[in-house]
């Protein structure tokens, strides 16, 4: 233990005597560390975020989307978008009679600018029905919301998000009763629902899904459709049945049924994927800082080949100086792997607040086991250069 205990000590002074050269060897495992653990809590925030929305919905919700892809798992995902069913009012009007469905609401969403006599902002389309607002309990901030006459007789009137009301206004409140532009289309502001914390929802400009009937949604299709299903009714029934009167029009693999829970299923793999590609993203710069202290580690040695010389001379063997130079390295990936888990945890209490970032325990060890098998891995090179010098060959180095 002492022995082990000295190479610390002595690996101590010599980083005092070049702190300079310490910090340069270091700071490409710190960078490394940096990225590896700040795009996994990145990753692991935006899964936080997607799953905090899925959860904010309740656990009765049910989605139906277009094509297969959802249901078949997270592999074919893109797929599911890319064809099947078109949605129409003829298939709200089925759902719409089955008895355990509280709530059926269709979505149609497209992006674009809004614009007002002052400023313009892009936002986004939302034509749905008033139900929407009930199903995902949005209040209004100012104003009112749309109702079941606005839908019928397709008003003009429409609700702002509170952020796109914020922009395009001197306040929210401001915003009732003023008018807006989409294209060439005008509408009158009804009301500002209170801020969600979803981009897209306190971006839109929410109307009547059949106010969009015409220029803005020509093919009078659905993105997807909601289902609320009755709380005292089962999930899977109530699924089993929608499926049942969209098979009266349309084929198996024309569309998907889930639920909340298979939706975050599905959000867990992606992110499964994502974060392993992250890490091998992240791991290039660990590579790079190990190649680093390789290179201040052979500087190392042949500037200190005569004090190898030396120590050798007075009994010091190969494995004593393979030892010095192999603590050496482990100890500036070490100090640089702490380093930068210190820096991410500080940036992660920052972004906190504004977003669920957060910080993965294996991400951690994963780093630091990552930095400090590069500093024995890259170590060994020059720490075995050293231990090769024969002591009159070192003495006499100049």
């Amino acid at each position: 233990m002492n022995y082990y205990w000295f190479q610390v000590k002595s690996a101590f002074e010599d980083f005092k005597r070049n702190k300079t050269r310490t910090i340069l060897a270091s700071l490409g495992i710190l960078i490394g560390v940096l990225s590896v653990v700040m795009l996994i809590a990145l990753g692991l925030g935006l899964k936080n975020y997607i799953s905090g929305q899925f959860e904010g919905l309740g656990t009765n919700l049910i989605i139906v989307f277009p094509g297969s892809g959802v249901s078949q798992g997270a592999q074919n995902f893109g797929a599911g978008f890319a064809g099947g069913a078109e949605f129409d009012e003829r298939d709200l009007r089925s759902l719409e009679r089955i008895g355990s469905a509280e709530y059926v609401v269709p979505m149609f969403l497209k992006s674009g600018l809004i614009e007002t006599r002052e400023n313009e902002e892009f936002g986004y389309i939302l034509g749905t029905n008033e139900q929407m607002f009930e199903m995902m309990a949005i209040e209004a901030y100012a104003g009112e919301l749309l109702d079941r006459s606005d839908v019928q007789r397709r008003a003009k009137d429409v609700v702002l998000g509170y952020t796109l009301a914020e922009n395009l206004f001197e306040s929210p409140e401001a915003a009732v009763g003023k008018i807006v532009r989409y294209g060439s289309q005008r509408f009158k502001v009804k009301g500002v629902s209170e801020k969600e914390g979803d981009p897209q929802l306190d971006g839109a400009v929410v109307m009547s899904y059949r106010t969009t009937f015409g220029s803005i949604n020509p093919k009078k299709t659905f993105f997807n459709l909601q289902i609320g299903a009755d709380p005292s009714v089962d999930v899977e029934d109530v699924k089993r049945e929608v499926e049942d009167a969209l098979l009266q029009r349309y084929d198996e693999d024309e569309f998907s049924v889930s639920d909340q829970d298979e939706l975050l299923g599905i959000v867990d793999q992606i992110f499964g994927v994502l974060n392993g590609v992250l890490v091998a993203i992240g791991s290039i710069s660990l590579v790079v800082g190990g190649i680093g202290i390789m290179n201040i580690m052979y500087a190392n040695v042949t500037e200190r080949t005569k004090e190898i010389g030396i120590r050798r001379a007075i009994g010091a063997t190969r494995r004593d100086i393979l030892t010095q130079f192999l603590t050496e390295s482990v100890m500036l990936s070490l100090f640089g792997g702490l380093m930068g888990l210190l820096i991410s945890t500080l940036i992660v209490a920052a972004v906190r607040p504004f977003f669920p970032i957060a910080l993965n325990l294996v991400a951690v060890v994963v780093a630091l086991g990552i930095s400090t098998g590069i500093g024995v891995f890259f170590g060994v090179f020059p720490a075995r250069r050293a231990a090769e010098l024969t002591p009159i060959e070192a003495i006499r180095y100049e």
